[in-house]
């Protein structure tokens, strides 16, 4: 397998090479791009170039992704959700409380054990996240798209980057929210004083989050969230900011909380073009049951 390049052009945008990249492209977290420029696979007009170095209007950079090596994530027979396949793609519904890909922690039982049992998949992102186009967090449920070949996987990227994809989410959250709809444009990074954590923080990456009041309870409000980014822990972070945090989500919520599994929230909307074909593709998936309990319950709590 050949390295792959990354190609941009920078127009208007200044800052280090390192956040640019980063902002440009989001498969790459900025940890990543460090690591490939320290090991002199990023060039800046043809020179390399630290990660501090002050990105100007009118850089050509170029981002070689090495080949990955021999995969050594072990295959596990795991069942899979699948809610559509074929020979490019796959949509997988992930029950709440999987890991998407092996991390320290978790070196195993995720969904790429998984989908490394059930079908080939991409290598774009090397021998740790095969397939893997974009992630949800651990207790988030809900649909992903996967990639069972690179040319797929190119194309399913390139969409997210250009905004072109659809990601719609339902919360519940903390409080009554009173505005029917609202778009939260706050820029994301890692927390100064906790490295588990994201944050709303001057200078972090670009961050859009539009959400819409779908039912209002007594303490709490159900909304769904669209993604125009994808940022770590996005909406958690982003409704969090806006005092409204996602209810059950042990890391951004209060302590007193919806009793669950984790955060209530589920990716339940999913939109691509097929990258072979170019035909729209659009997917939902319902609730899962103890949320549609959860649900049940606080509607019967109403006042009236």
């Amino acid at each position: 397998m050949q390295e792959e390049n990354l190609t941009l052009t920078v127009t208007t945008e200044s800052g280090r090479l390192d956040k640019v990249i980063s902002s440009h492209f989001e498969e790459l977290s900025r940890a990543q791009v460090q690591q490939l420029i320290k090991t002199e696979h990023v060039q800046v007009n043809g020179q390399l170039e630290k990660a501090k170095y002050a990105v100007a209007a009118g850089d050509q950079i170029t981002v070689s992704i090495p080949a990955p090596a021999a995969l050594d994530v072990q295959p596990q027979n795991i069942p899979l959700d699948i809610v559509y396949e074929d020979d490019d793609v796959l949509v997988v519904n992930k029950p709440q409380g999987m890991v998407v890909h092996p991390a320290p922690g978790h070196p195993q039982d995720t969904l790429v054990n998984a989908l490394l049992y059930h079908s080939p998949l991409s290598t774009i992102n090397g021998v740790i996240r095969p397939g893997i186009v974009h992630r949800i967090d651990k207790d988030t449920s809900g649909l992903l798209m996967v990639a069972k070949n690179d040319q797929a996987h190119i194309s399913l990227a390139a969409q997210l980057q250009a905004k072109t994809s659809q990601r719609e989410y339902l919360a519940l959250v903390h409080g009554v929210i009173k505005e029917d709809k609202g778009t939260i444009d706050a820029p994301i990074a890692r927390a100064k004083n906790d490295r588990k954590k994201q944050a709303v923080v001057a200078g972090g990456k670009h961050a859009v989050t539009h959400f819409e009041v779908l039912e209002r309870f007594n303490e709490y409000t159900l909304i769904k969230c669209i993604l125009e980014t994808g940022r770590t822990h996005q909406i958690r972070v982003h409704m969090k900011y806006i005092g409204h945090p996602v209810a059950g989500d042990p890391l951004y919520g209060p302590k007193k909380t919806l009793k669950g599994h984790g955060q209530f929230l589920h990716a339940a909307l999913l939109g691509f073009k097929h990258p072979r074909t170019g035909e729209q593709m659009t997917f939902t998936t319902p609730l899962p049951p103890i949320f549609e309990q959860t649900l049940a319950t606080l509607r019967k709590q109403i006042d009236r």
